[in-house]
């Protein structure tokens, strides 16, 4: 069998791996207790519905294995692409008797053409995605816009002071800490550092644009809210739980702003240094 099948069966080998690995981490995470060899198996108690271990561990090896493509072909209806289960099943079958009605050759071509129609399915959806996306986030951009106490950058930043705090405002070679909680436009929480207990401390030119350009409207002790656009955020391509397009909208309190040390403060990027140079 050529590369494609083999790519295929290792990606099943990989979600039974996976599985395997989620059990043990799970176990890991329980307290310890010791156990003497003789209790070896009944650390792994049977069901009583299977005549020994073996077939309870070839049993559970196929329920993951269904679990696993059950997913996957709800996945893949998501794309517009619907594969027949009992089609599946009889090929899982037909493969362990030896009756195939497929050759090797006939079953690489089929994922091959398979893999190709997955692959234009989901480019055509993240495309589309990113348009819905877009329009949904200039929708909700505009309405925002109209709150009293909202302004408008030319950068297309939106933003609104709540409670303005005190002292100076960052400077991009300032760290700031913050607690701050970030949603879609929909009201999706994809981050938020309230719930996890820990204020976010970085250097403020560090960060996606919206935020160094947001921050520097605030002092230490103030909150905002910020609306940012998908060109001051992640763009067309997004970051795993942000999709592509998206607006963001986050509740920032500026906790502190620490000053970088005056070496860091001054120091000049190079191509500033040769533009001073030139100047000169």
């Amino acid at each position: 069998m050529k590369s494609l099948f083999k790519v295929t069966l290792l990606a099943t080998t990989m979600a039974f791996a996976l599985n395997a690995t989620q059990v043990m981490a799970a176990d890991a995470a329980k307290p310890a207790e010791a156990a003497k060899p003789a209790d070896a198996a009944a650390a792994a108690p049977s069901t009583g519905k299977f005549k020994n271990d073996d077939e309870q561990a070839a049993y559970a090896l196929g329920a993951s294995l269904g679990r696993y493509m059950d997913n996957s072909l709800k996945e893949q209806e998501k794309l517009g692409i619907k594969l027949d289960k009992d089609q599946l099943i009889s090929g899982v079958q037909d493969a362990f008797a030896n009756k195939s009605k497929l050759n090797d050759a006939d079953i690489e071509k089929t994922l091959q053409g398979f893999e190709a129609r997955v692959k234009a399915s989901a480019q055509a959806k993240m495309e589309q995605d990113a348009k819905d996306n877009e329009a949904k986030g200039a929708k909700y951009r505009e309405t925002f816009a109209k709150e009293k106490g909202v302004k408008k950058t030319e950068s297309g930043l939106l933003y609104k002071v709540e409670k303005p705090g005190a002292g100076e405002a960052p400077k991009d070679s300032d760290t700031v800490v913050v607690n701050y909680k970030g949603t879609l436009t929909d009201g999706t929480e994809f981050d938020n550092s309230y719930t996890r207990g820990e204020p976010l401390s970085f250097r403020l030119d560090g960060v996606i644009p919206g935020w160094t350009e947001g921050l520097k409207h605030l002092k230490k002790g103030g909150k905002i809210k910020l609306v940012i656009p998908p060109a001051l955020a992640y763009g067309k391509t997004g970051v795993p739980g942000i999709p592509a397009n998206s607006t963001l909208v986050f509740d920032v309190e500026l906790l502190d702003v620490k000053a970088a040390p005056k070496a860091d403060a001054k120091a000049e990027k190079p191509a500033d240094a040769a533009a001073d140079a030139k100047a000169q």
